[in-house]
């Protein structure tokens, strides 16, 4: 207890100033690898705090990592800040109402998320001052969560190599320790090149890169009959080739989404879509070439950190809300639909309890596995280092991922209470850590064991470089 106690002190004492910075990246939504305001704001309050800073990670402008202490284990602590496409949206009102057409909006909490993860950072970086001991606590500010895959190349560019643990979190509508539960996946442009003419006067004469796109995409709508019940396949249209219906349209690009529960199935998956774009590609006597855009691995758990965040989570209770918070968030919950509430129950493994509108009570580890995951970089990480992750209450029960019913309460009162709930537990898992070394070796252990058996397959490849040109999500 008395680990925590401190290093919670450390996070009561410094919160303000890092609500207000989740407030300050929640109002300038940025996307993959755009996020130089963002990651700008997150320098600024590393340089405040006194962190040894470092930027461009793994050749990507708004990568950072600051660190603090000397000598001993190196703990990171792992922070993100990109938005969404087509989420703006006003915050503090319980209707859709864009603040920009079109605009982005923090639709997954990724504001919270990095300055929660820094609040934890500083609060251990004062508390290992405080008491004399020897180790390095690092903030990382990840961006290119959402589609960009950024901690996959920091990780391939050695970011991660001396580090023994990794700690991060995400927002969700419940708090507990995540289930090391998601799946790898891939992400890949298919670039089609036909040749235009003119599609009345001349249409034999061209070849449509156009029809070659939906040729495909009807070829592995017909594959997912074929492939295993867990795995994901979704695409986008990129480039349709032009507008005017009277053009052949000589090019056109679609991006492919493949996910499954390990990185094997992805790339064996990944073949099969492929060879059904050359089938497009010869039906249609266009030519077809592919570019890999990002990779995640799927998560790999960690039985002595999951059980060591968990005691802190049962040492510091659950988040509490107040009347003010649980009106909004009521207020939220009648824009969601039955089966959306349902589905948050469904994903926390949890009973539901009629009424309930903000969670005020503690997912365990021994609940059922969650109903439906999704893809996140932090498996990439997972794979290098021991690493675990917390889930942070901070909206209203039944709030859709991705959804402007999620920015409309990313600077509400009950986020800034569950960011610093989260902060809490993240600060407490890593003193606690540093307190007992025997810990960080008992986690690498279990880490090296299961580690052990994988394939040696990195999910980016090395001649694939960060693509700093893209956006987009998972």
């Amino acid at each position: 207890m008395q680990n925590t106690d401190g290093v919670w002190r450390q996070v009561e004492r410094k919160r303000p100033r890092f609500s207000e910075l989740s407030d300050r990246v929640w109002g300038m939504p940025e996307l993959n690898y755009a996020e130089h305001r963002s990651a700008a704001a997150h320098l600024e309050a590393l340089e405040a705090e006194g962190f040894r800073v470092t930027q461009g990670i793994a050749g990507i402008p708004t990568a950072v990592m600051g660190e603090a202490g000397q000598g001993g284990p190196v703990i990171a602590i792992l922070g993100e800040y990109d938005a969404l496409p087509g989420l703006s949206q006003e915050a503090g009102v319980a209707e859709h109402r864009p603040v920009e057409p079109n605009g982005s909006g923090h639709g997954c909490g990724h504001n919270l998320l990095g300055s929660a993860s820094l609040l934890a950072a500083a609060a251990v970086k004062d508390w290992l001052a405080e008491r004399g001991l020897e180790g390095r606590v690092r903030y990382y500010g990840c961006p290119a969560e959402e589609g960009g895959s950024a901690k996959g190349f920091m990780v391939r560019d050695g970011a991660f190599d001396d580090v023994d643990i990794a700690i991060c979190w995400h927002p969700a509508a419940f708090s507990g320790v995540n289930k090391p539960r998601s799946l790898a996946c891939m992400e890949v442009d298919f670039s089609f090149l036909g040749r235009s003419s003119h599609a009345a006067a001349a249409p034999h004469l061209g070849r449509s890169a156009l029809d070659a796109v939906e040729l495909m995409n009807v070829g592995v709508n017909y594959m997912r009959e074929h492939m295993p019940s867990h795995a994901r396949i979704h695409y986008a249209l990129q480039d349709a080739g032009g507008i005017a219906p009277n053009v052949v349209q000589g090019q056109a690009r679609v991006r492919y989404l493949v996910r499954s529960l390990t990185m094997a199935e992805v790339l064996s998956l990944l073949e099969r879509v492929r060879k059904i774009a050359q089938g497009a590609a010869l039906m249609t006597e266009t030519s077809v070439s592919d570019r890999v855009l990002s990779a995640d691995a799927e998560l790999v758990g960690n039985d002595p950190l999951e059980q060591l965040m968990e005691r802190n989570f049962e040492r510091l209770g659950p988040p509490r809300f107040d009347d003010a918070d649980k009106d909004f968030a009521r207020a939220i919950q009648a824009t969601c639909t039955a089966e959306e509430i349902a589905s948050a129950y469904a994903r926390a493994g949890l009973p539901p309890i009629p009424g309930e509108v903000l969670a005020e009570r503690l997912v365990p580890l021994s609940a059922p596995e969650p109903a439906g995951v999704g893809s996140t970089d932090v498996g990439t990480v997972s794979w290098k280092v021991p690493t675990v992750q917390a889930r942070g209450a901070t909206y209203a029960i039944g709030t859709p991922g991705h959804s402007w019913q999620l920015v409309a309460q990313g600077k509400a009162p009950a986020a800034h209470k569950g960011l610093e709930h989260v902060a809490k537990v993240m600060a407490g898992t890593a003193a606690d850590l540093f307190a007992d070394p025997a810990l960080i070796a008992r986690a690498r252990a279990d880490h090296a064991a299961r580690t052990a058996g994988m394939p040696d397959v990195f999910p980016i490849p090395k001649d694939v470089p960060p693509p700093l040109d893209m956006a987009g999500g998972h």
